[in-house]
């Protein structure tokens, strides 16, 4: 049995200060949680969130990594840099990434292997658009963008890695995939790594279901056998409504 991960992604949100009520709050309501839970936060809320979250838990993740050690990359952050400060996971190319950053399924592969090198977890995001379901390219791209994401690596790093499928139609619109539309595509997922790198890999690789996942409708997505937990975005801001998420199952 794959364990759940539930990762919420906090995006442009919140200062230290804002951090550190949320995360205080969260603490105690998912310690007996049956998932990994992961926040990924802001670079400034860092190492406050790192403190906090210290011999508890809650597991600190980023929302970028670049693919070089250093370098003249203004703005940017290595993998040992995240890693310095107390990160653990990493979320690459988020569909927002792709869309307003120039993000590319090459630039997701150079992330992946550096976070992979460093001993980061990479939370790989893929997905497709509302064309291109409606014209039933989903099959297709997900294998693609997972397959090209994850060139270049073993099969044991292949199995510590996360994937997360965001449908970019239910991303942030309160959209979501039926869970069997979900449960569908994620199987395809996972077969393009069996076939690719065999069962045993396949069935190790956690698949997460990243398209607006609430307290609403987390316990009938979850229910799914290729469903493994969620990469949650508005849901992840408040303590209370995260934390039921985390807590499906109690």
């Amino acid at each position: 049995m794959r364990k759940p991960i539930i990762a919420g992604n906090w995006k442009m949100n919140k200062n230290p200060k804002q951090a550190e009520e949320i995360v205080t709050e969260l603490i105690p309501l998912v310690k007996e949680a049956n998932a990994d839970v992961v926040v990924c936060v802001p670079a400034v809320c860092y190492s406050t969130v790192a403190n906090l979250v210290k011999n508890t838990n809650i597991k600190l993740g980023a929302q970028n990594v670049h693919w070089e050690v250093s370098g003249a990359f203004t703005g940017e952050l290595s993998a040992d840099m995240l890693k310095s400060v107390g990160v653990e996971y990493v979320i690459i190319g988020h569909s927002e990434r792709r869309q307003y950053f120039g993000e590319t399924d090459r630039t997701v592969n150079l992330r992946v292997k550096a976070a992979v090198n460093a001993g980061l977890i990479p939370i790989i995001c893929v997905g497709e658009s509302k064309m291109e379901r409606e014209n039933n390219y989903t099959n297709a791209l997900v294998s693609y963008q997972t397959l090209i994401a994850l060139k270049g690596l073993t099969n044991d790093q292949i199995k510590n890695c996360v994937i997360a499928y965001e449908p970019v139609w239910a991303i942030g619109t309160g959209l979501v995939a039926t869970d069997e539309q979900a449960n569908e595509t994620i199987g395809v997922i996972r077969k393009a790594i069996n076939d690719n790198y065999g069962k045993d890999v396949a069935d190790a690789v956690r698949i997460q279901y990243g398209g607006s996942m609430n307290p609403s409708n987390v316990k009938g997505l979850m229910a799914q056998p290729e469903i493994d937990g969620g990469l949650i975005g508005g849901a992840s801001l408040k303590a209370q409504d995260f934390s039921k998420v985390v807590c499906f199952d109690k």
